[in-house]
Formats: structure tokens, C-alpha cells, sequence
């Protein structure tokens, strides 16, 4: 069939109709199963002592085949730090921040006061070095660490506009 002159919805039947073909002379060859020992023999019985592909496998060296396999690892990574905080920077300091967003290798972080904040700062090469040690190398590479948000007092049915009273907060 000629799929030159063919557009549209005839374009897309003509490749339908030639997968299908495909599929079903792939269905007619017989497949070969081997054990990769060159003998073409499926394996058949009990898979014996020794170790077999056939054998039943832990979940975690599954899970980990699969990661790596799919190209999961940064991602991976980027999760770590977001479900593991407290045992990746310490119960101590988790208790007193949070992760809020990783973008582009930069971590930002939010604690809960702003002593909190400037402490963590001060700490931010410890917590680089630990995040690292954890989750891999160059998967944060800096970060940015503030305070609690503010409440907004600049909307609202009583707000006056200009600067206001300047004795109550300062």
C-alpha cells in the first residue's frame, strides 16, 4: 500500500492496518525461550539449589532494578528529600522547618520562626553536606531558607489607605 498520497484518516487506517500485519506474523513465528545458555530449551521443573532466573525475587532489588531501568534515579532523589526530612537533616532541626520546594537544585526551605531561619542558614553548609550524604551529590546544591509567612493586613473591609499607624508594630 502507498502512504504517499494518503492523509488524514486514511494515513492513520493505512498504519493501523499495517501494525496489525506485523503483529500477526509475529504471532505465527514461533518464539524461543532460552536460559541464555545457548541451549533454545525452555526451562521447565523445578528451578534446582542453585540460583535461577526463575527464582522468586526480594521486592526491594525489583523496585531498584526498575528505578534504574526507567531512569527514576534523580527523581527518585528529589522524594527522598521531601519524604525522609527528619532522618535526612535530624528530628531536631525537622522540627523546626520544613521542605517547601526543590526546583533546579535549589532547595527551599521554610522554618518556623525567624530565629529558626537564621540559624539554618548559618547551618547551611552542614545541612548541603548532609542532604548529599543522603540523597547523592547534585541533587541540592543550594539553599533558600526563610522565615514564616506574614500575615497580610492589605486588604480588607477596614483598611485604611496610606501608611497608617506606625506605633504598633515597630
Amino acid at each position: 500500500m502507498d502512504k504517499e498520497g494518503l492523509a488524514g484518516p486514511d494515513l492513520a487506517r493505512a498504519v493501523l492496518d499495517a501494525a496489525l500485519a506485523r503483529r500477526r506474523e509475529a504471532a505465527r513465528t514461533p518464539r524461543r525461550t532460552g536460559s541464555g545458555r545457548g541451549s533454545g530449551k525452555r526451562l521447565r521443573g523445578y528451578s534446582g539449589p542453585g540460583p535461577d532466573p526463575r527464582d522468586p525475587q526480594l521486592f526491594g532489588a525489583m523496585l531498584e532494578r526498575l528505578v534504574k531501568a526507567r531512569g527514576w534515579e534523580k527523581p527518585k532523589a528529589e522524594a527522598t528529600v521531601f519524604g525522609a526530612w527528619e532522618r535526612v537533616v535530624g528530628p531536631d532541626i525537622a522540627g523546626h522547618s520544613r521542605p517547601v520546594r526543590l526546583e533546579a537544585g535549589v532547595l527551599t526551605v521554610e522554618a518556623e520562626s525567624t530565629a529558626w531561619a537564621t540559624q539554618l542558614r548559618m547551618l547551611a553548609a552542614t545541612l548541603l553536606r548532609k542532604i548529599a550524604g543522603e540523597v547523592g551529590n547534585n541533587v541540592v546544591t543550594r539553599l533558600n531558607i526563610h522565615g514564616p509567612a506574614a500575615p497580610s493586613w492589605s486588604r480588607g473591609p477596614r483598611r485604611v489607605q496610606g501608611r497608617g499607624p506606625r506605633d504598633t508594630y515597630g
